[in-house]
This record gives C-alpha cells, structure tokens and sequence, in this order.
C-alpha cells in the first residue's frame, strides 16, 4: 500500500487478475455458442437469438460484499433491491425489457426474519422493473457459510426491444457521453470500503456524509430502466465493478476512447470520504468506483435531451487509456 495508499488489490479483489483468466477461459466459453449467440463474451449482458426474430437477454451477477455491511446492521431489504436493480440495469444496455428474475439465497442456517427482508426488498423491485420473479434457490450449507452469514445471487431475462437494440457500430467521435446520476456506491468496492472504515462504527454520522455511515453504504442500487426507456442512445454502460474506467470501454467500438470533465457532475461526499480516509489515489477510485455516475450512456449531439448532464464526448483512441478524465 505504501505511499499510494489502498487498492482494490491490497483489500483482497484484483480485477486485472480476474481479467486475465477470463482471457484465458474465453476460448471454451465460445465453445458453447451456437450461432443464435450474439455477442460474445464481454458486453454487460448475454444476447441469444430467437426462432422467430428477436433476441433474449440475460445476465447473473451478486452484490459483494455489502452483505457483510448488511449482517452488521441487522438491515438486509436493501440489499433485495440492490440484486434485482444490478441484474436490470445490465439487461437494460442491450435494449432490453426484464420479463422474469430468478435468486440464489445460501446461507449457513436459514433465518426468517432475514429471508423475508430479502424477499421483501427482491419483489419491490420486481414490481417497479414490471418483473416476474419466476422462482429460485434456497440452500443451507452449515460448514460452508458460517451461521449468520449470507450469500445472494441473481439471474434475468429480458426481451430487447425491436425499436431499441443499440448498435456500437453506430457510435462515432464527437458523440456525447451522458451521465445519470448513481445513489450512492451501488454495490460494488465494498470489499475495500470496508477496509477503510474497518475501525470505524456503523452508527457514526460524518459531518459532511450527514447520516450514519451504515445508512450511506447501505443506499440501494438505482435502477435506470424508466431513464434508458426515454433517451435516445446509441449505446450505455453500466458502472460496476471496475468503476467508470473498467466499464465505459465495455460499450465502444474499437479505436475509440472518451473523454470525460470531472467536474461536470458533482461527486457524492460519500467517495470523497473514502479517497481521504484510505487514503486511495484518483486512478484507483475511478476504477473501482461509479464516483456518482451509475450510468453513462452515449448519444449522437444532435439527440441530447434538455436538462441532460453532458460529462463528456467520444474521442478516437490513440493511447494505452482509452478512458482520460481531467
């Protein structure tokens, strides 16, 4: 950590490393795919081609290690929310509608009172992303989890919308990226959150947070599903594990980068805590963090709604960064 201060890394998750394994399996993932596959391996969902015309949309993923905040407050409903949002925003940068979520609950003795705050929370946002959920797992594995402990998976499926099925190749230089704002850290860096506020109670309120810090880290994951319906976009990426550097490429083409001006948005005091109290450098908060933005999404200059938030534009790629924010 030295001189630098803390990093995803020294608090236990290495993306770069994550990154390069995946390289190296992407080979047998692509194995598997027929040609109703499109995509690849890569973007923020899954996309399969159906009989008839059309393509499904689908994606898994889990909330980190927020559960182990969850567990120290005794709050768990946010974190119901926090799995089903994650899952929609992903399926939403194909273009696509949620039809059903399934979940994945294990946990190490099975306890009412959280599993309902779970359902609780799962269902709420279920019903405001007009989602089915379908059904799911509940598994009790003493041995493997330790009793109290937690883990929460999701799966969803989507339709894409014929009128809206975003194409890279239609993104070119000089279009302009658009940022919608995040709720808060979502659910993603928690593993080195709690590393910098590891002494620190839950129930403590910093002036410039102005609320308990357990309530700050606990803000649910926004959904951007009604936003991405509105906007004319060409393409979006949503900002999760690997911050606003890792994910914003994720949605160019090839041969092009973005710039982005920091001060076009304002940062949540909630990261300027953390950035201080690791302390953690500006490159290793934008790549693990969303730094305000849970979603950026890219549209042509002449399709800017009014009131936008206009935090930067495409630029052709030229160097080893293919994300400069000044």
């Amino acid at each position: 950590m030295g001189a630098e201060g803390l990093s995803y890394a020294a608090a236990g998750v290495d993306i770069a490393a994550y990154e390069r394994v995946l390289e190296r399996v992407k080979p047998l993932i692509a194995a598997t795919h027929g040609k109703e596959v499109a995509g690849g391996v890569g973007p923020f969902a899954g996309l399969y081609r159906l009989p008839g015309g059309g393509h499904l949309a689908a994606s898994a993923d889990g909330v980190g290690t927020k559960i182990k905040i969850a567990i120290a407050a005794g709050s768990h409903r946010g974190i119901g929310i926090d799995i089903v949002n994650h899952c929609v925003n992903d399926i939403a940068t194909a273009g696509a509608r949620p039809l059903f979520f399934l979940d994945y609950f294990a946990t190490g003795r099975l306890d009412p009172e959280v599993f309902t705050q779970l359902m609780e929370g799962m269902t709420q946002a279920c019903r405001e992303a007009r989602c089915a959920l379908l059904g799911g797992e509940t598994a009790e594995m003493p041995g493997v989890y330790a009793l109290g402990d937690y883990d929460l998976a999701g799966f969803i499926v989507g339709l894409v919308d014929t009128d809206r099925n975003p194409d890279p190749a239609r993104i070119k230089a000089g279009d302009v990226l658009i940022g919608l704002p995040s709720s808060g850290l979502h659910t993603n860096g928690y593993s080195l959150v709690r590393k910098v506020f590891e002494d620190v109670p839950l129930n403590r309120t910093y002036p410039e947070v102005g609320r308990p810090l357990g309530e700050a880290l606990l803000e649910p994951h926004r959904s951007y599903l009604d936003d991405l319906g509105r906007i004319q976009w060409k393409g979006s990426a949503h900002i999760t594990g690997g911050g606003i550097l890792g994910n914003l490429p994720r949605c160019l083409p090839d041969g092009l980068g973005a710039r982005l001006d920091s001060k076009a948005w304002e940062v949540p005091p909630i990261f300027e805590l953390i950035r201080k109290r690791g302390p953690i450098a500006d490159d290793e908060m934008y790549g693990t963090f969303n730094m305000g933005l849970g979603m950026i999404l890219v549209v042509g200059s002449s399709d800017v709604p009014s009131g936008a938030m206009v935090v930067g534009e495409v630029v052709r790629h030229s160097g080893p960064d293919r994300v400069v924010i000044r």
